[in-house]
């Protein structure tokens, strides 16, 4: 089949190199110019060089536009393939090729629609991600799946591994689902619409750290804001801290949320969840931090002395 690529950063770029290295035919690449966003930095391998090394001719668009849809009739695709495409896509482009557009999403739809799915579900506590290739339609992440592949997640599995495990489904499964629809297969199989969940962007205020959260939920977020991922951050004595990693306490404390309480192992024990008062819950001991300076260090060496509290504001 004759294939148009729209995709973006290491997603979109293992995508293409899944393309180029199957039966099909890429005519034209599709991709957003580079960005300075935080996020959109990391696992930022190049879908325009990966091209443009083939001698694939590249369009650079923030967003589809007239002269993108006319472009894309005049090489008539057989099928779009789309991986990490940041911006809505009109139907007269999805619609545009003989058998649609194949969208590949790193989450197990119809659950982590949208942005960050890995960082979201981790957060959340799912036992398992994946990637799901879907036919495109009006609704963002939405269309009827043609394949999904899940992994499992560890008790101390970091977005970064997870990461790495789901970016090399990307590969089987474009390659499986565009032999289905090439073997003229045109029925599949219906997302339930009522697990649906749909997902924003990440952004500064998501890695703030909200002492009123339960521990385990809490030590999920530092997994989830792991290295390359901006860490997540709380102020001590009105200065930013960032809590490069953490684990549950043992022990369960009582009192304030965001209470700086105890050393139990190798951390300091944060007092944390919305009924902390109760003295039911765990909190979380964190055993890295790193400064606004840059400097990284243990916790307890940082904690020189109990008391005071961690906060959300300065």
């Amino acid at each position: 089949m004759r294939v148009v690529m729209f995709g973006y950063q290491t997603w979109g770029h293992r995508t293409l190199q899944a393309l180029l290295d199957s039966e099909h035919d890429v005519v034209t690449v599709v991709t957003h110019p580079r960005s300075e966003h935080a996020y959109e930095k990391i696992w930022s391998d190049s879908v325009a060089d990966l091209a443009e090394k083939h001698g694939i001719p590249v369009i650079i668009r923030n967003r589809p536009d007239g002269e993108l849809v006319e472009r894309l009739k005049e090489v008539a695709p057989d099928i779009i393939v789309a991986n990490n495409w940041r911006t809505w896509m009109p139907p007269e482009i999805y619609n545009l090729p003989v058998h649609g557009t194949l969208n590949i999403h790193d989450s197990l739809l119809p659950a982590y629609a949208g942005f960050s799915p890995l960082i979201w579900a981790l957060i959340n506590g799912e036992p398992e991600v994946g990637v799901t290739a879907h036919l495109m339609d009006e609704e963002l992440d939405a269309g009827d799946i043609v394949i999904q592949r899940s992994v499992p997640v560890g008790p101390t599995d970091t977005t970064t591994d997870l990461f790495h495990r789901t970016v090399d489904l990307i590969a089987p499964v474009t390659t499986e689902a565009l032999g289905l629809i090439a073997s003229g297969q045109t029925e599949f199989t219906r997302q339930d619409r009522s697990k649906a969940s749909f997902f924003h962007k990440r952004a500064e205020e998501d890695i703030r750290i909200d002492w009123t959260w339960p521990a385990e939920d809490l030590e999920r977020l530092i997994r989830a804001q792991s290295a390359p991922y901006p860490s997540a951050f709380t102020f001590h004595k009105g200065q930013r801290l960032e809590v490069v990693s953490a684990v549950v306490s043992e022990g369960r404390y009582g009192g304030t949320p965001g209470r700086i309480f105890y050393r139990e192992g190798d951390g300091v024990v944060i007092v944390a969840g919305a009924d902390a008062r109760t003295g039911r819950n765990h909190g979380l001991a964190i055993t890295r931090v790193r400064t606004g300076d840059g400097r990284e260090l243990p916790a307890t060496e940082y904690f020189t002395s109990m008391g005071g509290y961690l906060t959300g504001r300065p």
